[in-house]
């Protein structure tokens, strides 16, 4: 029961931070939606602030999951980022990313919050690098790189919430492609290792309405909890 309590009051909030904002929605409103009593909350949660913080350390593990997953079944390759935030651009939930959305509400770098959220970007930079490491790039080249794409991830996301479309993970894709190719002819990757970086798509294949394919064995963490399950 304890636990199940503490999953409903993470999904619930989760929704809510996610579709509203962490700032707008309270406590009250979460106990209210998610069933679980005041009492119950406060013996799983010391208040709104550490709820925030388990929320999102829960959505950096599962979207990191999912990238990884749906990354590995479009090629594994570094530009089939693009491709994947390209069908999550496209759903109807579509907020931007959770993580930047938490950074402009956080005021105080110093914040549980905040600390969470520039650990995700982190950790998505070491998982780009991971895959550029893949495609034959040299270790002292691949960080770097791997910024570079998740600057271009970060601004395509932004991007494509203020214009409702999925357009600029394409076009970020063609930056991407552009930046990898300068970089294997500079000497940033052997001239036997990465294979040349693929033309970007145009705009309008990304998909306008369709979501993301579910990964085998993996939720799509990207999705409201409630049609998670």
């Amino acid at each position: 029961m304890a636990t199940r309590a503490r999953a409903r009051l993470l999904d619930t909030a989760e929704a809510l931070f996610y579709a509203e904002g962490v700032r707008a929605v309270g406590v009250e409103r979460i106990l209210a939606e998610s069933g679980v009593g005041r009492a119950s909350f406060y013996r799983h949660f010391a208040g709104k602030d550490e709820l925030v913080v388990a929320v999102l350390a829960r959505r950096d593990r599962d979207w990191r999951a999912w990238l990884a997953a749906r990354v590995a079944e479009l090629g594994g390759r570094p530009l089939d980022v693009f491709d994947a935030l390209a069908e999550r651009f496209a759903r109807a939930d579509f907020r931007g990313c959770a993580f930047i959305n938490a950074v402009v509400e956080s005021a105080d770098p110093g914040s549980a919050a905040h600390r969470v959220a520039v650990a995700h970007k982190e950790q998505v930079i070491g998982y780009v690098a991971g895959l550029l490491g893949d495609e034959g790039y040299r270790p002292d080249g691949v960080v770097g790189l791997a910024r570079r794409l998740v600057l271009l991830m970060d601004g395509a996301t932004v991007t494509a919430l203020r214009e409702g479309t999925p357009a600029p993970a394409a076009e970020a894709r063609e930056i991407a492609a552009a930046l990898l190719t300068a970089a294997a002819s500079g000497g940033a990757a052997p001239t036997t290792a990465a294979p040349a970086a693929t033309a970007a798509p145009t705009a309008t294949a990304a998909p306008a309405t369709a979501a993301a394919p579910a990964a085998v064995g993996l939720e799509d963490p990207c999705a409201a909890p409630a049609a998670r399950g």
